[in-house]
């Protein structure tokens, strides 16, 4: 409490009521935010009936955006919302179920307007849009509305906005809508579906819209009530990528219907013999490997492994192949493949030296993967042939320096003097943690004179960067 205001609430509580009233009166004139407190107070405390006309009134001068101009200014507005959403809260507290659904839904409005009007990058205003959703849905709770009309006003609510305000509407106010409810919602979701034209592989028409979101809204029925088949006639509709394939097979498993599954999974890879989902080819592998069909299941895998070769598909191939005892010929398959593009792409015009290949290409993916398998001598020789990423290669220094102090310890410098060509306080960081490892190699080979003389290079290279000799010195290297 500031020193000022010691004896404050004494004084005031002496004083007559009229002039307490007055200074009240006359300060919230000059302050819009006491103001509007004080006419949510009257409009939740007016009398026995509710003044919902200024309630409404209140709502709309506390969504007001005009005074909200930055990012700094929406924590304090998000504030007043919430005095706001309190206010309506209180009105459900005290038995007026049915003004706050109206209120609630006038302010979700007025949120949703707010939004396209504020920075609300830390998601405060939205916030305040999810306390009036959970407050709305109390509301229905309570007061029981006609379900019939409270469906077509959430349908209409979760199509119409951008903001998801009512998404999944039919799920949370099952309930509430009972029989009738959902009835009518799904009515209005079909009359919109009935719009929407198939979409067959290489349809590269919209798939947003009111059409496409009562879609959504059919498979959420769909699901709930367990009917798989109407679940799968939804999702054919739009057989535009792979991924749908993918989702009506994994409905047919999950229903137990697992040569169905199998059949879309084969019928998707038909239909997109390029381009093809990773994640489709590993399903139907998965499917075939269960039923010991491993070459088919295999070839599937390698496609997924030249198409995007890496640790993630050498793990899957490897994994599989290990089953069928057919690794050692997948495993020198794969490096091949690796090796012959790693090379490729060294000899091609664009190639760096292979110490500076930032990339995450074939010749990292192959020293990534022998590092997997604990081979770090091959993986050695593999970077210093083809090069690779800068963590790979410190990856390989950490772990080949107890045997190869003198091989780590280049890199080590390396890499200091690269991130040292930048000047960002991070990159600073990296160079003296690099550092540090020379500090250590130099000191375990016994090169403390070499390892002064090559400190004191360094600081005088890098004389101009104080940041990095303040770094350096608290370091305390030598």
């Amino acid at each position: 409490m500031p020193a000022r205001a010691e004896g404050l609430r004494d004084f005031l509580a002496r004083q007559e009521k009229e002039h307490l009233v007055d200074l009240l009166f006359d300060h919230a004139l000059l302050d819009d935010r006491l103001l509007q407190k004080l006419a949510l107070e009257q409009a939740k405390r007016g009398g026995r009936q509710p003044d919902l006309a200024a309630m409404r009134r209140n709502l709309e001068a506390a969504f007001n955006t005009e005074d909200v101009y930055s990012y700094r200014a929406v924590g304090g507005f998000a504030d007043e919302l919430d005095e706001a959403v309190d206010a309506l809260e209180d009105w459900l507290k005290e038995g007026m179920a049915e003004e706050v659904i109206d209120l609630a839904e006038h302010a979700i409005g007025l949120g949703e307007e707010a939004l396209g009007q504020v920075d609300d990058s830390d998601g405060e205003v939205y916030g305040v849009l999810e306390r009036l959703r959970e407050l709305h849905l109390k509301a229905c709770r309570k007061a029981k509305p006609d379900p019939e009309a409270l469906a077509r006003r959430l349908f209409e609510w979760e199509l119409r906005t951008d903001w998801d305000s009512f998404y999944g509407a039919v799920d949370a106010y099952a309930d509430v809508l009972g029989k009738r409810g959902l009835a009518v919602y799904r009515e209005l979701a079909e009359a919109e579906w009935e719009k929407v034209p198939a979409r067959i592989a290489g349809d590269s028409s919209s798939s947003s819209g009111r059409g496409w979101s009562a879609g959504q809204i059919l498979e959420r029925l769909a699901r709930s009530a367990g009917d798989i088949e109407a679940l799968v006639a939804i999702k054919s509709r739009d057989l535009s990528r792979p991924w749908s394939y993918l989702q009506i097979a994994e409905i047919y498993k999950e229903a137990g219907k697992r040569d169905l599954a199998v059949e879309w999974a084969e019928k998707g890879i038909r239909d997109f013999p390029k381009q093809t989902d990773s994640r489709l080819r590993t399903f139907l592998a998965n499917e075939y490997a269960a039923r010991r069909r491993h070459g088919e299941a295999l070839d599937l895998l390698w496609a997924n492994f030249a198409d995007a070769p890496g640790l993630a598909a050498y793990q899957e191939l490897k994994k599989l192949a290990e089953k069928a005892k057919a690794w050692p010929d997948w495993r020198e398959k794969a490096l091949a493949l690796l090796r012959e593009r790693a090379g490729k792409a060294k000899s091609a015009p664009s190639a760096r030296w292979p110490a500076f290949d930032f990339g995450r290409g074939a010749a990292s993916q192959l020293v990534e993967i022998l590092l997997w398998e604990k081979k770090v001598e091959d993986a050695w020789a593999s970077a210093r042939q083809h090069g690779c990423s800068e963590d790979l290669w410190l990856r390989l220094a950490n772990a080949r320096e107890p045997l190869h102090p003198e091989d780590s310890l280049a890199v080590y410098q390396r890499q200091a003097e690269s991130v040292l060509q930048h000047t960002s306080q991070r990159g600073y960081e990296i160079a003296v943690a690099r550092l540090k490892q020379v500090r250590d190699v130099m000191t375990r080979l016994g090169k403390t004179r070499e390892l002064a003389a090559y400190l004191a290079a360094v600081r005088l290279a890098h004389k101009r960067k104080r940041n990095f000799l303040k770094l350096l010195d608290g370091a305390k290297l030598g």
